[in-house]
């Protein structure tokens, strides 16, 4: 098996982007998936993130098509989020320096124009999110006939966002004779019948076993009962512990995010913290992701948008603050630390109706999370009474999707109570239309 990037057969131009780069060896995945891309064949390759399997499959891409030729698209790269778009096409753009080739990246959630305008001018390589790419298709802005490689990265977050129609029709409109490479982080069924209908005699890479957390990261659990005590842990590692030098939050839902975004604020200011969900614009995502990689700010606030293809280096620490109802999410999410043989923090914190989640999780990854007491100077709050009522209900959802015929105890409370209340407001109006119907008698 190859070791140096030498060995591969790689022309000056790419070796010497490898180096600008600081690349020295190449990585397992980048071992096993250059030689066969580069021979023609198909590949699958599964992959946690933090892997160097962009490199795996942008290197070879640049070194069979060598030079710029044409004006329509020669290699396609379609990726989940505008995130992992842009940060493929900065890959590429830094492995192809030494080349002519020409990439872009297109994506929605910003108006067209200036995508068409370099559509216009020539593409070898476009890297892009399915919608986008389907739209400007359509309106006849990418011409797909010189088409000779393509690559679907993170297809099980794809399919998980409901890009499937997207990519058949993909598969559709572009020539059948074409080298094609498949990467997912985990192998579910899905991502397994996308291969079949999509890959010609594929060469399967498994460099890790599947949803495999990195060695390099340590996990640690805490059972945390509210909201109100999270945030007051939260504060312990972002005020007291020095370790702390990098760190994402991660949060399931956008109000989560901005709430303990705006916690966080009121702590420090906008120099140390950032927030990233789908609901900010793209402008704001983008400087939030390069503060954040820039090093300008300490702390990333975010959902889930944020937990794949975003590589940034030297974060210290990941805090789940949330667990991740999509427990492949949690392999995704810790695999932001860790990376390139650097160690890593992930702690997360679970209410009692997470629980359920960090047992799947569990199970995915084969192995138990350790778990630690809170710190005695963390002031754990009461669960006030519409949370408490909230986790029960969680709770008894997640026993009744396991069960179906489970009643649940927050089911029968709440039933019982609503029967005394219609009882009482039966009454009631009897009582009124009674002392209406005197008052008519007696008048």
């Amino acid at each position: 098996m190859s070791k140096k990037f030498e060995d591969f057969g790689f022309n000056k131009q790419v070796l010497n982007a490898i180096a600008d780069a600081g690349y020295e060896n190449p990585t397992p995945i980048q071992q096993k998936a250059i030689p066969p891309i580069l021979n023609g064949q198909d590949v699958l390759g599964i992959a946690q993130t933090g892997t160097g399997k962009t490199a795996a499959f942008v290197l070879p891409m640049i070194m069979k098509l060598k030079y710029a030729q044409g004006n329509d698209i020669r290699g396609l790269i379609v990726a989940p989020t505008r995130e992992l778009a842009m940060q493929i096409e900065e890959n590429v753009k830094t492995y192809a320096k030494y080349t002519d080739l020409r990439s872009s990246v297109i994506y929605g959630g910003l108006g067209p124009k200036t995508q068409i305008e370099a559509l216009k001018k020539g593409v070898d390589i476009l890297i892009t999110t399915p919608g986008r790419f389907m739209d400007l298709y359509l309106e006849g802005h990418i011409i797909t006939k010189k088409l000779e490689i393509l690559v679907l990265d993170e297809a099980d977050k794809m399919m998980d966002m409901g890009f499937m129609p997207q990519i058949n029709k993909i598969l559709e409109v572009v020539p059948r004779k074409r080298q094609n490479m498949l990467f997912s982080a985990t192998m579910n069924q899905r991502v397994e019948t996308l291969a079949e209908n999509f890959l010609l005699w594929p060469t399967k890479i498994e460099v890790t076993p599947q949803a495999t957390p990195a060695t390099t990261v340590e996990q640690i659990l805490y059972h945390v009962p509210n909201f109100k005590t999270k945030i007051n842990l939260l504060k312990v590692f972002v005020e007291d512990d020095p370790e702390v030098k990098k760190l994402i939050v991660f949060c399931r839902s956008r109000a989560n995010a901005e709430n303990v975004y705006k916690f966080l604020l009121r702590r420090f200011n906008a120099s140390h913290v950032k927030v990233l969900h789908a609901n900010k614009g793209q402008n704001t995502r983008i400087n939030s992701i390069n503060s954040f990689k820039n090093e300008e700010v300490r702390i990333l606030v975010a959902t889930d948008v944020a937990a794949r293809g975003i590589d940034v280096s030297n974060v210290s620490h990941v805090i789940n603050f949330d667990v991740p109802i999509i427990y492949e999410d949690y392999v995704h999410r810790i695999g932001r630390t860790g990376r390139a043989f650097n160690l890593g923090k992930a702690i997360t914190f679970c209410n009692p109706a997470e629980q359920h989640y960090i047992n799947k999780i569990e199970n995915l990854i084969r192995q138990q999370i350790p778990v630690l007491d809170i710190p005695e100077k963390v002031f754990i709050e009461e669960t006030g009474y519409d949370e408490r009522q909230l986790i029960a209900k969680q709770v008894d959802d997640q026993k009744r999707r396991e069960d179906p015929d489970f009643k649940g105890a927050f089911h029968e409370k709440k039933t019982l109570s609503q029967k005394k209340k219609f009882k009482e407001g039966r009454a009631k109006a009897g009582g009124m239309k009674m002392s209406a119907a005197k008052k008519k008698k007696y008048k």
